[in-house]
Order: structure tokens, then C-alpha cells, then sequence
């Protein structure tokens, strides 16, 4: 079965697990992920609805927009897929642009061409809010019009939220299955990248939701699945459920010689 790609460029982003993920994952009425980013999961599984949610409030309104605006944003963002755009210069004004626009379609729209033009696809923000990934330097970005398509299509049977995780997870309800895919625990002390928004997810964040995971399952009868590295922390967070091992390749380093293999691991709660 031909697998769906996310419209998004996106860190620790989910495609090449998607098949071990659907194995794990429960059948219900409605999946809910409390941290979707770009999408992977939403767009490889089949259930009747969704909520997905992100604490990335640029994230959500893209999505809205795609779902509600589809032709329109389609039409407006190819505009910045040309050569002239694709220049350290304009990237910048551009950045700057976005950074300084406070009109929802607009930012959508800039935020698409950001995510294809940066450094590795990266989503980051200084402590002010201001997106400040580097300019990529790319040949050619792809235009994921094929993409966006579909993702409106899926998107016909979704809710986009943007709230809290914590929020998300407390309104789970019988029937429902939960998809938690949250910033990764640190490999070392020196491999923590967790700024996909300005609020960063610590330690402490990592305990509450493995905890929430398991009162969900136990008490309120909604099986749970997160994915994250295998680490000795998360093997202790996650020591209430059932572990799963799968093998994945980490692309956040620059250096190719670095981008080795790192068990990934599924813990479900049922």
C-alpha cells in the first residue's frame, strides 16, 4: 500500500515508522494526537475522525487554512517555489516578513515556504517567538502540491487544535485511541533538540505524559501509544507498558557519519 508524505518538512517526523506505528496502534472511532506535527501518522491510517492538536500555533493555523482554503493557498504558495525566491536574500526578507505579520493566511502561507527553504526543514524559535532557522540552501524545494491535496482531503474528517498536550489528553473518550509522538528524550546531554516551539518539553513533561498514558488506559479504558528514543529514561517512564523495539536512522545531526541507527521504542498502553 502506497504511503502518504507530509506536505511538511519535519524533525523526528514519523514516515519511515509509519508501518511499525500502524501495527502497534488500536482500532476505535477516532484517533487523537496531542502532538501531530507534520502529520505522517493522520495521513497513513484510517480511522472515521480526529483530533489533532500541536502547542505550534503557526502549525495549526496552516492546517486550518489548507483544509478550508485549499485551492487558494495552493495557488498563493507556488508563487514562492521559483528561482527568484530561492535566494539567501529574499529567504531573509521573507523570514523577517513572517516574523513580523500578524495576519493569519499570510503567515500561513510563508510558514510552507520557510519549512521547504530552511535548514533541514527545522521549526525553531528564539525565546521572542521569532522563527530564525538559517536559509538551506537547496537546488531546487520541492512544491508539495500533490501533497497538500491529499492532506486537505484527510483533513475533511479532522479538528485542528492548537492547546496544551495535557489538555488534549484529558478530553480522550472511550472509542478514542491516542497517538503520542512528543519531542524526543535526549540521546546525551549535548543531543537535546526539543525547540520545536518556545516552549520547550522537559523532563519533568516526558513523566507527566508516560503517567497520563497509563491513567487514560487504566481508568478511563482509551489505549495509549508513544513512540520515542530507547533510552534507560524512557524505558523507566514507560516501565507500565508494553515495549516495543524498532529500529530507526536519526537525521538531526549534520554529519552524515553521525546519523546511526537508534532503537526507537513503542510503548503501548491498553
Amino acid at each position: 500500500m502506497k504511503k502518504n508524505r507530509a506536505f511538511l518538512k519535519w524533525a523526528g517526523g514519523k514516515y519511515p515508522l509509519i508501518d511499525d506505528i500502524k501495527r502497534h496502534l488500536p482500532a476505535g472511532d477516532c484517533l487523537i494526537e496531542p502532538f501531530v506535527g507534520a502529520g505522517s501518522v493522520f495521513l497513513n491510517t484510517e480511522y472515521d475522525a480526529y483530533i489533532l492538536a500541536d502547542i505550534n500555533n503557526d502549525l495549526i493555523n496552516l492546517y486550518n487554512i489548507v483544509k478550508t482554503r485549499t485551492e487558494e493557498f495552493v495557488r498563493d504558495a507556488r508563487v514562492l517555489f521559483t528561482p527568484e525566491f530561492n535566494e539567501s536574500e529574499r529567504f531573509y526578507v521573507l523570514r523577517a516578513e513572517f516574523n513580523a505579520s500578524s495576519d493569519p493566511y499570510r503567515r500561513s502561507v510563508l510558514f510552507l515556504y520557510l519549512n521547504r527553504h530552511c535548514y533541514n526543514g527545522l521549526c525553531r524559535y528564539n525565546l521572542s517567538g521569532a522563527f530564525n532557522v538559517p536559509f538551506g540552501r537547496y537546488k531546487k524545494p520541492y512544491f508539495p502540491e500533490e501533497e497538500l491535496y491529499w492532506f486537505a482531503e484527510k483533513a475533511k474528517n479532522a479538528v485542528f487544535v492548537c492547546e496544551h498536550y495535557q489538555d488534549t489528553l484529558l478530553k480522550a473518550q472511550v472509542g478514542a485511541v491516542v497517538y503520542c509522538d512528543p519531542p524526543y528524550a535526549p540521546l546525551s546531554a549535548t543531543a537535546n533538540f526539543t525547540a520545536y516551539h518556545t516552549n520547550s518539553f522537559s523532563m519533568d513533561d516526558q513523566r507527566n505524559l508516560a503517567r497520563l498514558a497509563y491513567q487514560l488506559s487504566h481508568e478511563n479504558d482509551v489505549p495509549v501509544l508513544i513512540s520515542n528514543h530507547e533510552t534507560p529514561q524512557t524505558l523507566e517512564w514507560y516501565a507500565q507498558a508494553v515495549l516495543h523495539r524498532v529500529s530507526a536512522r536519526r537525521t538531526i545531526s549534520s554529519k552524515v557519519a553521525k546519523r546511526s541507527l537508534v532503537n526507537e521504542l513503542l510503548a503501548l498502553y491498553r
